[in-house]
């Protein structure tokens, strides 16, 4: 097991151990506020891009969903006929490669996998690199006339100045015990939500009950939701009639009640087995640290049951199998393991106060919607 799924998992079960990290977690948290003060009276510089730039990101370590809403804003916002681009850090990627522009042959060990699965579900464009700068003039340079940038998770990132800020809030896995890495799994202090957009990310049979103290009207408070979709096969298989009709190779979706492994190399893997479970799965979880790099060899020890993977992982799993078979036909093994991957597809559902903000934001900075028009680059 590695340090970092050890980490996670103490931060999980509030270990605690963890507090024996309290002083290092009290110069983290000094360094933090002397960096945030340095950018806003200007001891160190940040970049102004020339159209606006909406930041997308948390105060804490792991997923919250932010990929998904990206992914949501970017549909409705290319519905509206807003001209919409995303930079990313490019976490996974090559950095020697970048600044680099994604599209939908980019390889996630090249450009990192949340950016190629945002660009394959929406067709927008985008850059990655880890000098957001360079990611946004790079991206500029190629698309002009963009209206409106979104960063994924660049809350933390002051060297880039921006217009509008979105933190995610995943109200299933809270804050823990409130305190700042390493004790914690906090990158900012809770404070920095005051005054901020909050999305309140929120199981879906839930209400927006979760940490209420602005006491708003639940119609009126920003709250998101992942709508999960029917599993869908990772790979189209062509099996000779030998081989599918024996009964090792899975072909068919597995069905409520069965016995499924979750294989998951996401930031919060509960959240994932927590909905296989709530769709009747009897799920085997077995968690991966974010950005996983899984090879096709570890995952042949999952045998017999189907195996369910989320959306992030899928891009690099099938980008596995597309270079083995580039290479070579995939042999029984593989392609026995190639039948038995699904992928759970989730979609972000934001509630009506999520647009109506949104779109308040923009006729602020003074962009134009028109709902005629629907654009894509890719």
């Amino acid at each position: 097991m590695s340090i970092e799924t050890t980490v996670t998992r103490a931060w999980q079960r509030q270990a605690l151990w963890l507090w024996l990290l309290l002083p290092i977690s009290w110069l983290y948290g000094l360094i933090t506020m002397l960096r945030r003060q340095a950018y806003k009276i200007g001891l160190l510089s940040s970049y102004r891009a020339p159209i606006p730039i909406m930041v997308i990101g948390n105060i804490s370590v792991g997923g919250s969903g932010k990929t998904p809403l990206i992914i949501a804003l970017v549909n409705y916002l290319q519905d509206q006929g807003v001209k919409v681009g995303v930079i990313s850090r490019g976490y996974g990627g090559d950095a020697s490669q970048m600044p680099a522009l994604v599209n939908v042959d980019s390889l996630p060990n090249v450009v990192g996998d949340e950016p190629c699965l945002i660009v394959s579900m929406t067709g927008a464009a985008m850059a990655v690199c880890p000098n957001r700068q360079q990611a946004v003039t790079t991206l500029l340079d190629a698309y002009p006339d963009l209206q409106l940038i979104i960063a994924d998770d660049g809350l933390q990132h002051y060297a880039l100045q921006r217009d509008i800020e979105w933190i995610v809030v995943d109200s299933a896995r809270g804050f823990g015990n409130k305190q700042l890495l390493p004790t914690g799994f906090l990158r900012e202090p809770m404070s920095r939500l005051e005054g901020a957009n909050v999305i309140y990310h929120e199981k879906l049979e839930t209400e927006a009950i979760y940490n209420n103290k602005d006491n708003l009207p639940l119609a009126n408070r920003l709250t998101m939701h992942l709508m999960p979709d029917k599993l869908q096969r990772l790979c189209q298989l062509k099996l000779t009639d030998a081989r599918a009709t024996d009964s090792k190779v899975k072909i068919d979706m597995p069905e409520k009640g069965s016995q499924v492994y979750a294989v998951s190399g996401i930031g919060y893997p509960q959240r994932f087995f927590d909905t296989l479970s709530s769709l009747g799965f009897h799920v085997i979880g077995h968690p991966y640290p974010d950005h996983y790099d899984f090879s096709l060899a570890e995952l042949l020890q999952y045998r017999d049951d189907p195996i369910v993977i989320t959306s992030k992982d899928a891009v690099k799993i099938r980008a596995l199998l597309v270079e083995y078979t580039g290479k070579q036909a995939l042999s029984y093994e593989y392609e026995e393991l190639a039948s038995r991957l699904w992928v759970l597809p989730v979609t972000a559902v934001l509630s009506d106060s999520c647009y109506d903000n949104l779109d308040e934001q923009l006729k602020t900075l003074g962009i134009q919607s028109d709902p005629d028009i629907s654009i894509k680059t890719t």
